[in-house]
């Protein structure tokens, strides 16, 4: 039979289009594009050693660590390397106690890369404790919120890809902040919980976006008498008593030693 079709309305399909029409017809039975599921994501949240509060100078440069504050931080990473994880970030605020912690936890943890956020620096958010904060600047504690809303806007947020787990060291204000945010209660009651020294707070986004506190100002890993830094607390150092433990009992006194005999005393730094 004649095809009576006008040439100008009819054209046979080209070898060119002939491939497109082929996967065009497969791409159905194929089903659609699979995206990237979104995961867990857990946040480590360590408050820093104890450090010397009497330092006068700016704490970018200053108020270091003091040796127990450092033994705190040992005893830390002592705990985290236990865990086997392997940490997808390691984040620290910009002051010197908060670097310096990390620089210890960094030891029992190496492959690591830090970063310095200076978003999570210390700082005092608006409180509904109002007596404990009359000296406070209003609008610098209402810019430390807006700050500490923009890093838990970015960071406690699903991964997108995998589970992830990842190692924050800041401050006590700063991470009693991010424990209402994460419960969703008034972030002014920030105040009314009291963290250690090198104690560990974990909160876990879940790959749908709620958040789960698995644990706050966790300290289990330090002895009792290195707790420091919590309301309650007494003051502590590693410092050797000055008249030394006392004698047993029928024992006798040790011979009194010269000041010419004494053994020659070394600063270490």
């Amino acid at each position: 039979m004649t095809d009576r079709r006008s040439p100008a309305r009819y054209r046979p399909a080209s070898r060119a289009t002939i491939p497109v029409l082929l996967i065009a017809t497969l791409l159905p039975a194929l089903g659609p594009t699979r995206a990237l599921a979104a995961a867990p994501r857990t946040l480590y949240l360590v408050r820093h050693g104890q450090y010397d509060q009497a330092d006068p100078r700016d704490e970018a440069v200053g108020k270091g660590l003091v040796p127990i504050g450092v033994a705190q931080a040992r005893l830390l990473g002592a705990r985290l390397r236990a865990t086997g994880l392997a940490f997808d970030g390691f984040d620290t605020s910009p002051f010197t106690r908060a670097r310096q912690t990390a620089q210890v936890l960094a030891e029992e943890l190496p492959g690591l890369s830090l970063r310095v956020v200076p978003d999570i620096a210390e700082c005092t958010p608006p409180t509904r404790r109002a007596e404990v904060v009359a000296d406070e600047d209003p609008a610098a504690m209402r810019a430390c919120a807006e700050r500490l809303d923009r890093f838990f806007a970015t960071r406690f947020v699903p991964s997108p890809d995998r589970e992830r787990h990842e190692l924050v060291v800041a401050h006590g204000n700063v991470i009693r902040y991010f424990v209402t945010k994460a419960l969703g209660v008034d972030t002014t009651a920030w105040l009314e919980m009291s963290i250690h020294n090198a104690s560990l707070t974990v909160i876990r986004v879940e790959a749908d976006g709620r958040f789960k506190v698995l644990a706050v100002g966790d300290s289990g890993h330090l002895p009792v008498t290195m707790c420091t830094g919590a309301t309650g607390d007494p003051e502590r150092d590693l410092a050797v008593p000055a008249d030394g433990p006392p004698a047993p009992p029928g024992a006798a006194a040790p011979p009194a030693r010269s000041e010419a005999a004494a053994p020659p005393v070394t600063s270490q730094g």
